[in-house]
C-alpha cells in the first residue's frame, strides 16, 4: 500500500467513525503533511482518492470538507431456504467459474483468492528456494502420511490462538482445506446421508456433498450472528442428519463471526443428537479484531468436532497446505487420506513451517487484516455509489468477501453471463445454495486491490445491474 493510500484509508476511517462530521472542514494539505511526515503531493493524492469515493468535497479557496453522509445499505435479512434435504445442483456454473481462471484477461471478482502480491510474502519465497536447494532428495520422496512433524507442531501452536489445545499428533496435514473437508466427510458420511449447512453456504463445500452423493438441508442463517439454532434444532428433530458443516468465523460468504454463546449452543445440540460438526476455519485468522475468535473445536470435550483449515486464504492458494484436527475420527481420517490423496508434498510443508517459526506468518497476517478491512470499506463505498437503491450489503467482521442482495427483479445468473463478454467474472448467489436460491445476490472478492481498474469494473457491474432492472421494468 502506497503512502497516499494509507493516508486516504486513515482519513476514511475517521470519517466513517464520525471523528470528522458531515460538513466539517478537514485539515489543510500543509498541516496534514507536517502531522504525518509526508509530502504535500502525497496529501493531495490522498484527498483526490477520498473525493473520488465521494467522502469529501473541495471548495475553491476554502479547502476540503466532509461530504454529506450517505446511509450505509442495510444488512440482508435472515435467509429463508426450503428446509428439506435436497441434492446439490449448480455444478455447471461452478465449472464455468473454474474455467474462467484460465483466461488471464478476465478480472476474477467472483473467486475467493487472497492478495498474493504483498511484500510480506517475500520471506516465504526465500524459504521455498532454500528448501529446494538444501533438501533435493528429501522433497522428491514420499512424506509421512500425517504430514511433516515440524509443520504440525507449528499448526498446533497457531490453533492455541483459537482456543484449541492440541499436540502435533492431533493434527493431520492435507492438500488444502478442500481436501481436509473431503477427507472429513468421507471419514464420517456415506452416500445418501443428510448434512445440514448454513444458507447461503460456500459453493465448493456444496459440490463436495454432490460428489459424494450426500444430500444437503439448508438452515436459515443470520448475516450478523450465524445459523439459526431454533431452525437447526427443528431440522435435527425431523430428519436423520449425520452432521453440520459450519464456517463460524469470518463466514464465507456472509462474513459474520458467530457469538460464543451460539457456538456453545450448536455444540450442545450436536451432543444431544450425537452428530458431528465439520468446522471450516479457513478465514478465522483474518478476523478484524485481535485476539482472533475462538473455534467451536475449542469448546469440544468429546472429539465430535472435525476442524478443517489451511493457509489458502491467509497466505497463498498455490501452497496446497491444509490440515484437520480430527478428534475421535483420527483413524478413519488417516485411512481416508491414504485412500483419497496419499501423502502431501514435503517442499511447501517445510517452507510454511519455517515461515511460521521465524515470525513471518504473524507479520503477514497483521498486514493483510488491515488491507482487507480497508478494501472492504472502499468496495462498500463503490457499491453505494454505483449500484441502485434498495440493495443490502453485509458488514463482515473479517476476511475479504462481501455479500450483496439486489432487488428481486435482478437475475444475477443472467447478468453474470453478460459480464463474461466484458471479461468480468462474478459469483451469482445461486452458486451458494443447494437448490439454486439467491439468484438476486452476488459475492464480491475484496482482496482485489482498490485501484482504478477495479473501480471501473465496479462501475460497469453497477451499470449492468441498472440495465437489468430497466429491462425488467419495461417487460
Amino acid at each position: 500500500m502506497t503512502r497516499y493510500q494509507h493516508l486516504a484509508n486513515l482519513l476514511a476511517q475517521r470519517i466513517e467513525q464520525g471523528l470528522y462530521r458531515a460538513g466539517e472542514k478537514l485539515p489543510s494539505v500543509r498541516n496534514l503533511s507536517q502531522e504525518h511526515g509526508v509530502s504535500i503531493s502525497t496529501v493531495q493524492q490522498a484527498y483526490q482518492t477520498l473525493e473520488t469515493l465521494q467522502l469529501i468535497t473541495p471548495q475553491p479557496r476554502s479547502g476540503y470538507f466532509v461530504a454529506p453522509r450517505k446511509a450505509l445499505p442495510p444488512v440482508p435479512a435472515m435467509s429463508r431456504p426450503v428446509q428439506r434435504p435436497v441434492e446439490v445442483t449448480q455444478w455447471d456454473q461452478v465449472l464455468e467459474m473454474l474455467d474462467a481462471r484460465l483466461d488471464k484477461e478476465t478480472i476474477l471478482f467472483g473467486g475467493g483468492s487472497p492478495d498474493v502480491t504483498q511484500p510480506s510474502l517475500k520471506p516465504l519465497w526465500r524459504e521455498m528456494s532454500r528448501v529446494i536447494q538444501h533438501n533435493p532428495t528429501e522433497i522428491l520422496s514420499y512424506d509421512e502420511l500425517a504430514g511433516r512433524r515440524e509443520l504440525r507442531e507449528q499448526i498446533a501452536r497457531l490453533m492455541l490462538d483459537g482456543g484449541s489445545a492440541v499436540s502435533a499428533d492431533d493434527v493431520v496435514v492435507t492438500n488444502g482445506c478442500h481436501s481436509a473437508l473431503s477427507i472429513a466427510l468421507l471419514a464420517v458420511c456415506k452416500p445418501g446421508d443428510i448434512v445440514a449447512v448454513e444458507s447461503p453456504s460456500f459453493y465448493g463445500t456444496m459440490q463436495l456433498l454432490r460428489g459424494f452423493g450426500i444430500r444437503a438441508i439448508e438452515i436459515p442463517t443470520d448475516p450478523e450472528s450465524g445459523i439459526s439454532i431454533e431452525a437447526l434444532e427443528l431440522a435435527l428433530e425431523q430428519w436423520p442428519i449425520k452432521g453440520i458443516i459450519l464456517v463460524p468465523n469470518c463466514n464465507n460468504p456472509l462474513g459474520f463471526i458467530m457469538p460464543e454463546a451460539r457456538k456453545r449452543a450448536v455444540l450442545t445440540l450436536a451432543q444431544r443428537h450425537d452428530i458431528v460438526i465439520f468446522e471450516d476455519d479457513i478465514y478465522g485468522e483474518l478476523a478484524a479484531e485481535y485476539p482472533r475468535p475462538r473455534t467451536i473445536h475449542s469448546f469440544d470435550i468429546d472429539g465430535r468436532v472435525l476442524l478443517c483449515s489451511s493457509f489458502t486464504k491467509t497466505v497463498a492458494p498455490g501452497l496446497r497446505v491444509g490440515w484437520i484436527a480430527p478428534g475421535r475420527y483420527r483413524d478413519r481420517v488417516m485411512h481416508m487420506k491414504y485412500a483419497s490423496s496419499g501423502t502431501t508434498p514435503p517442499a511447501t510443508q517445510l517452507a510454511v513451517a519455517a515461515f511460521i517459526r521465524e515470525g513471518h506468518y504473524h507479520r503477514h497476517i497483521r498486514r493483510m487484516r488491515q488491507i482487507y478491512q480497508s478494501n472492504m470499506e472502499t468496495y462498500t463505498c463503490w457499491l453505494r455509489q454505483y449500484f441502485p437503491c434498495g440493495i443490502c450489503v453485509t458488514r463482515p467482521l473479517g476476511g475479504y468477501l462481501l455479500w450483496v442482495e439486489l432487488p428481486e427483479v435482478v437475475d444475477m445468473v443472467c447478468v453474470a453471463k453478460q459480464l463474461c463478454r466484458l471479461k468480468i467474472q462474478v459469483a451469482p448467489g445461486s452458486l451458494f445454495s443447494a437448490s439454486g436460491k439467491y439468484r438476486n445476490c452476488l459475492r464480491i472478492n475484496c482482496a482485489l486491490p482498490t485501484n482504478e481498474l477495479h473501480r471501473q469494473v465496479m462501475e460497469k457491474l453497477g451499470e449492468a445491474v441498472h440495465r437489468a432492472m430497466d429491462q425488467e421494468a419495461k417487460a
